[in-house]
């Protein structure tokens, strides 16, 4: 049930989530099957669901298969391409396609077009060295079943027939390459989670929005005691849950150090805003219709790789570029520029000034985006579509990212871009810190948190979570005609074959 015109002073329920973005409203519609009979609220700071990172225009809203992301298959210093990181989060976001087809089957979520669209994921470089990396890894992803489909091609024309704007005035005789996956996705992960909020909501799960969560704390009797705040009428209350989880983006940090658990100590966050260009001609959307990504700049984190990517929002095509990032010290993009000061710990304080000190060029890299003019954003646009014209395009705000700044094996600080799940050793709590692949890979993360936090269930649950998600506990790389039977099921029924 939504919020009610009284708050109650104390509620106890079974489970506690914080935040109404993808991660929370997905764990939350994963365990009210699994465990109908469970009380379960869910506390929101903001006025509605998936407004924070989950939002589409916050976010690259990819799909993220590893398909077109450089960055998840490196070269290695034996100078071999590597597509384990990439193998690892297209099998991830197998997952993800099973269980929205699952919830599709049930009437979880709505019509398919309404969260996911089919559109064709491209890599696209220039430059000798470039073109001979495009190419090389071309040959290591067709070695794998997951990417077996992959098309390649060093002629302009033909790329231009994959994505028209990248040949568009394209005069000069650099070398070029492009890989793509006609099968790829876009998808609003906004819409997700407003839609699975609104099945809680049906399911009985107590739902509060403008209720900001400032505090939690383990009671004497061993549940976890939440402090919440409406923020829309000034009330405050406590909360208690046998189970917690801090899905609350760029402000889990904060709450999870407040829990004091060993897990937290240690970590720390390093803010990365963005900005993106959007076409402001419809005329200019519909002539592209792909998503395709290229090469971070030399001391760029991965959440920064360029992109020219079609989207779909709410139902109307467009078409935006970038990100072009930013510092900020804010956690979320609703958040205080105090966040970072004030998530700064003795136990944290060495492994954020390693960080600082071993990643200068991420520094620089920064400094110099936040310089950048608006005519040296257009220059980086019309490298993918030289023939972009500065007037025919708006810049927007992108949302907060919160890069993990941890310890390594060695006891040294470093930076991690990637999602890291935190959970208590007693399975009490847990919380999600990080980004990228972050949304797209949000079930297989719930699931791996439901095997680490709940034991004890894991085993009953197995049936259940096997009917959702049919290759639960495989590899589809290994097993090329499950891999075939899950991608045939799962397109059909998210209508991406059409």
């Amino acid at each position: 049930m939504t919020e009610s015109a009284s708050t109650p002073s104390s509620q106890r329920f079974d489970v506690i989530l914080v935040g109404g973005g993808i991660m929370s409203t997905t764990l939350g519609a994963i365990l009210k099957e699994l465990q109908p009979d469970w009380s379960i609220a869910l506390y929101e700071k903001l006025d509605g669901a998936g407004q924070e990172s989950s939002d589409p225009w916050n976010n690259a809203g990819t799909g993220h298969t590893a398909f077109c992301e450089l960055n998840y298959t490196p070269r290695g210093t034996d100078g071999a391409i590597s597509t384990a990181k990439a193998a690892g989060i297209a099998e991830q976001f197998h997952v993800s396609r099973q269980l929205w087809s699952h919830w599709v089957d049930n009437g979880i979520v709505g019509a398919p077009r309404t969260f996911i669209n089919a559109l064709p994921h491209i890599s696209f470089v220039w430059g000798e060295k470039n073109t001979q990396y495009l190419r090389d890894r071309y040959e290591a992803m067709r070695a794998e079943p997951l990417f077996a489909h992959i098309e390649h091609s060093e002629d302009m024309d033909t790329i231009g027939g994959w994505a028209p704007l990248l040949a568009a005035g394209r005069t000069d005789d650099k070398p070029v390459a492009a890989s793509q996956f006609h099968d790829g996705t876009d998808v609003d992960f906004g819409s997700i989670a407003r839609q699975l909020a609104g099945h809680l909501d049906t399911a009985g799960v107590e739902l509060r929005y403008s209720h900001e969560v400032t505090g939690l704390t383990r009671g004497t009797d061993g549940r976890w005691e939440l402090k919440v705040k409406n923020t829309a009428g000034g009330e405050k209350f406590t909360a208690s849950a046998r189970f917690v989880f801090v899905g609350a983006g760029g402000g889990a940090l904060g709450l999870l150090q407040s829990s004091g658990i060993d897990e937290i100590r240690g970590f720390g966050g390093f803010p990365v805003s963005g900005q993106f260009l959007r076409a402001t001609k419809s005329s200019i959307a519909e002539q592209h219709h792909a998503k395709v990504y290229g090469l971070a700049s030399v001391g760029a984190p991965p959440m920064s790789v360029p992109h020219l990517d079609t989207r779909f929002v709410e139902g109307r095509r467009s078409l935006m570029f970038g990100p072009y990032a930013g510092f900020s010290t804010n956690f979320l993009k609703s958040g205080s520029y105090l966040d970072l000061p004030f998530s700064v710990r003795a136990h944290n304080l060495l492994p954020m000034l390693q960080v600082g000190v071993t990643n200068t060029s991420l520094v620089s890299y920064l400094l110099k985006e936040i310089t950048k003019s608006q005519k040296k954003k257009i220059e980086a646009l019309q490298d993918f579509y030289p023939a972009a014209e500065g007037e025919q395009w708006e810049l927007i705000t992108a949302g907060q990212r919160v890069q993990v700044m941890k310890k390594n094996e060695k006891g040294k600080g470093v930076l991690q871009f990637g999602t890291e799940l935190i959970a208590a050793a007693d399975g009490s709590i847990a919380g999600l810190l990080g980004a990228s692949p972050g949304a797209s890979t949000a079930p297989s993360i719930m699931f791996k948190l439901l095997e680490r936090c709940f034991p004890g269930q894991i085993e009953g649950w197995k049936p259940q979570l096997e009917s959702m998600v049919p290759s639960y506990g495989q590899l589809l790389n290994e097993n090329p005609k499950l891999l075939a039977e899950i991608t045939g099921a799962t397109a059909k029924t998210l209508q991406l074959d059409v």
